[in-house]
């Protein structure tokens, strides 16, 4: 199963560094990602591979809330397929 890691927010030193940290400490691997700067605002999105059916989400997400607050952006985690869809319009 995939799921989508979106970050958005200001700027600064470690945010990629942050969230990838996060994701590898729960064996979640980074099969694609992007990253943008547009003047002072930060995006980025990776697709990653989920390590077992059934993981999860809702626990990786609070954990990836409080990483967020932790360098001052707003990371959100959802499946690929329910990304997709609401993505699609």
């Amino acid at each position: 199963m995939y799921a989508i890691i979106t970050t958005t927010g200001p700027d600064r030193t470690g945010i990629i560094a942050g969230v990838a940290q996060a994701v590898a400490e729960h064996n979640i691997n980074i099969v694609d990602v992007s990253q943008t700067l547009m003047s002072d605002f930060f995006t980025m999105i990776m697709r990653v591979a989920l390590p077992e059916e059934g993981f999860d989400i809702a626990a990786l997400q609070d954990e990836l809330t409080a990483v967020g607050t932790d360098l001052g952006v707003d990371i959100r985690v959802q499946s690929e397929a329910l990304f997709t869809a609401m993505n699609e319009i």
